[in-house]
């Protein structure tokens, strides 16, 4: 199968899923698959759910970053991949998996997408979306009190030990490999319309 890979990167809360949704939209349902990079996280079974807490899950070595390219090559190569399914409660993997088909267009996604060589090399399309700083901070605040049963005082402590220093030395450095910054977060349809029409090119070129 000659999929194409799409790339996004940028902070955290700056909207990645929101552009990576959109696209899923703008193409309907089996034509798209997003790869969610928290889905790597690596396994760690061997310690107890403290000291899984203390794991600086913002550095890039947090990630099986050789699993997810091993997925993406047979995904490419039109064999179906069972994905890790991660649980941010237990902070560690689930023993469940997600059976996963090829699709045409694969969608990488997660704040260090763009972070490692070995996966760039493989991309078509490398999207970087860049939001400003306060605007992350509050949507990521919001989202790990709903949606992950953080305090705010957890969140805050996080964000500033090892989110935000992550962000500086792994994540915003990787803008510049990028072929197109989306300003402004995942609302931005003018760049969503812009990116389907490179996805239809690109696809073009691999029939």
């Amino acid at each position: 199968m000659n999929s194409i890979i799409i790339g996004i990167a940028g902070g955290t809360g700056s909207g990645k899923t929101t552009i990576a949704k959109n696209i899923l939209k703008a193409y309907g349902p089996g034509e798209v698959l997003r790869l969610d990079l928290d889905s790597y996280y690596r396994d760690l079974s061997e310690m107890t759910r403290k000291e899984r807490s203390m794991v600086n899950f913002d550095h890039p070595a947090s990630l099986e970053i050789d699993l997810l390219v091993k997925h993406v090559e047979e995904l490419c190569a039109g064999k179906t991949v069972q994905i890790p399914i991660y649980n941010f409660a237990t902070h560690n993997r689930a023993k469940e998996t997600q059976r996963v088909e090829p699709h045409k267009v694969i969608i990488i996604e997660g704040i260090m997408a763009l972070n490692f060589p070995e996966l760039t090399k493989k991309m078509d399309v490398k999207l970087y979306v860049d939001t400003p700083s306060d605007i992350r901070f509050i949507r990521r605040l919001k989202r790990d009190i709903i949606e992950r049963g953080r305090s705010v005082d957890s969140v805050i402590e996080q964000y500033r030990e090892t989110v935000r220093p992550m962000h500086y030395q792994f994540v915003e450095p990787n803008k510049y490999l990028a072929d197109v910054i989306i300003p402004e977060g995942g609302m931005n349809m003018v760049a969503v319309d812009l990116i389907k029409s490179k996805i239809n090119a690109v696809l073009t070129e691999k029939q």
